[in-house]
C-alpha cells in the first residue's frame, strides 16, 4: 500500500470516527438516564475504559512484539494529549465554561497525580517491570473499587441539573436500542481507531520517524482519537461533567492499567533519555490542567487554548528530541 492510499483512509476514517463518537456518546448518556447512574461515573468507569481499548490493544502487543518504546510511549503520551488536545477542543466548543466539581478533583485529581509520580519513580531507571506492572494494575483495581464505592457521595457532590435534551434522547427507547447505539458507536469508534492507527504508523514510518517519537505523537494521537471525538461530542452537547470525568478515567487508565498491563506481558526497557523526557512532560500538562480547573473550578475557552499551545510546546521539544537522536 502506497503512502496516499494510507493518507486517503486516515481522511475517511476521521469522518467514519466522528458519526460513531455520536452514537457512542448518545447510547452512553441515554443508559445512565436511564439506570439513574450519575454521568460522572460512567464518565469515570464505564466510558473511559471503552475509549483507552485501542491505547491498551497497541501497547500490549507492543510489548508482545519486543517494542518497549511504543508500548510505553502510547501510554504516556495519550496522557498528554487526552489533557492537551481533547480536553482543549472540548473546552472550545462547550457552549459556555465547563463547570468542574470540587470532589472530583480531592479523589479522581490527587489519585491521577500520585499515580503519574509513582509511575515516573518507578521508570525512573529506564525500566518499567513485571512486579512494577502489577503494582501498577493493583491501582488500577483499586481506584475502580472506590469509584464505584463512593458512587453516593458523588451523587451528593456532583448536583448536576437535569438536561431535558436527555429525556428527549431516551424517549421511546427500549434499553436494548440503547445498547444497540452504544455497541455500535463502541465498536465503530474501535475499528477506525484501528485503521488510523495503522495508516498513520504507516506514514510516519514512510518519513523514517523512529519507535519513540512515533509513540509518543502519531500513535498517542491515534489511539486518543475516541477521547478527542467523544469530548469534542459531549463538550458540545452541553455534557462538559461528562467529558471531564472520561479525561481524568481514561488518564488513570493509560497508566495504571494499558502501561501495567503491558509490563506484566513483557518488561518495558526504554532509554532513559525518553523516560526522562515524557514523564515530565506528561506530570506538567497534568499539573496545569488540575490546577486550572481548581481556580473557580471551572474551564474557559481562553484556559482550553492554553493547553492546546502547551501541546503545541510539547510537540516541538519531542521534534526537538527526534533531531538529537
Amino acid at each position: 500500500m502506497n503512502i496516499w492510499a494510507d493518507v486517503g483512509i486516515l481522511i475517511l476514517c476521521f469522518a467514519v470516527l466522528a458519526r460513531c463518537a455520536n452514537w457512542f456518546v448518545d447510547g452512553a448518556v441515554g443508559l445512565a438516564d436511564y439506570f439513574n447512574v450519575p454521568k460522572m461515573l460512567i464518565g469515570i468507569v464505564l466510558m473511559s475504559l471503552a475509549t483507552t481499548s485501542p491505547e491498551l490493544a497497541v501497547s500490549v502487543m507492543s510489548a508482545l512484539e519486543g517494542k518497549p518504546e511504543i508500548a510505553l510511549g502510547n501510554a504516556v503520551g495519550s496522557v498528554i494529549v487526552d489533557d492537551g488536545v481533547a480536553l482543549g477542543l472540548g473546552v472550545l466548543v462547550a457552549p459556555a465554561a465547563i463547570a468542574i466539581n470540587p470532589y472530583l478533583l480531592k479523589t479522581t485529581g490527587v489519585f491521577l497525580i500520585l499515580v503519574d509520580v509513582a509511575a515516573y519513580a518507578m521508570a525512573f531507571d529506564g525500566t518499567l517491570g513485571r512486579l512494577e506492572g502489577g503494582v501498577l494494575v493493583a491501582l488500577f483495581v483499586a481506584y475502580t473499587a472506590f469509584a464505584y464505592a463512593t458512587r453516593k457521595n458523588s451523587q451528593d457532590a456532583e448536583s448536576f441539573e437535569e438536561l431535558a435534551e436527555i429525556e428527549e434522547s431516551i424517549a421511546g427507547k427500549s434499553l436494548g436500542r440503547l445498547m444497540f447505539w452504544f455497541c455500535l458507536g463502541l465498536i465503530g469508534v474501535l475499528v477506525t481507531s484501528h485503521f488510523i492507527v495503522n495508516s498513520a504508523s504507516a506514514i510516519a514510518s514512510f518519513l523514517k520517524i523512529g519507535d519513540a517519537v512515533i509513540a509518543l505523537t502519531v500513535v498517542a494521537i491515534g489511539t486518543s482519537l475516541p477521547e478527542i471525538a467523544t469530548a469534542v461530542t459531549s463538550a458540545r452537547k452541553g455534557h462538559g461533567e461528562l467529558m471531564v470525568g472520561n479525561i481524568l478515567g481514561a488518564d488513570i487508565l493509560n497508566i495504571c492499567w494499558i502501561a501495567g498491563a503491558s509490563a506484566l506481558v513483557n518488561p518495558l526497557i526504554v532509554q532513559p533519555r525518553v523516560i526522562h523526557f515524557s514523564f515530565p512532560a506528561m506530570l506538567i500538562i497534568v499539573v496545569a490542567m488540575l490546577a486550572m480547573m481548581r481556580t473557580r473550578h471551572r474551564l474557559s475557552r481562553g484556559e482550553g487554548i492554553f493547553l492546546l499551545v502547551l501541546y503545541a510546546i510539547y510537540l516541538g521539544l519531542t521534534a526537538h528530541l527526534f533531531f538529537l537522536q
